[in-house]
């Protein structure tokens, strides 16, 4: 291998080791996950840090790794059944802050997968900020990923008997 290629593939590898970062919006510690090879649904989950000193908010997400690519949450309805829903307006990240999306709370979710989450890949998201605009971000698949403290509460939801008329406008 050239000194020039050695230099290339370094580099690279510095810069998938570093957090993504536009205009004070920072990615940290995304992961996918769907519920197995004949799934319609998936989610990605990450920590979302604005070192910017004005609040922003993530307003949309989309990715060639679905059909639809939605900002949900999930809520606990009168009979504390926890049911996932959209969140239109999206996810406030304070300024200096973080917001976290993690599983049994706010998530990116993919609906009509395009083709399975395969353990290891990558899937491009464009996530858009009402304030950063769009940060293109590469998200591991990870499914053997441990649960968050929430779901050892009990409040992980099966996303795979999801279905699609239950999402649309």
């Amino acid at each position: 291998m050239s000194l020039k290629s050695t230099l290339i593939a370094a580099s690279a590898a510095f810069v998938f080791a570093l957090p993504v970062l536009a205009d004070g919006i920072e990615i940290h510690d995304s992961y996918a996950r769907s519920t197995g090879a004949m799934a319609q649904a998936g989610a990605a989950f990450m920590v979302i840090h604005n070192s910017g000193d004005t609040d922003d908010r993530l307003i949309a997400a989309s990715s060639d790794a679905a059909v639809r690519v939605e900002l949900h949450t999930h809520i606990e309805d009168e009979n504390g059944v926890m049911q996932m829903r959209e969140v239109e307006a999206g996810f406030r990240v304070p300024a200096g802050g973080d917001h976290v999306l993690q599983r049994g709370g706010d998530h990116v979710m993919f609906m009509g997968l395009t083709g399975p989450f395969v353990e290891g890949e990558m899937i491009t998201v464009t996530l858009t900020f009402e304030q950063s605009g769009e940060v293109t971000v590469q998200i591991p698949v990870d499914l053997e990923r441990m649960p968050m403290m929430m779901e050892t509460m009990g409040s992980d939801l099966d996303h795979s008997d999801m279905d699609m008329k239950n999402h649309s406008n």
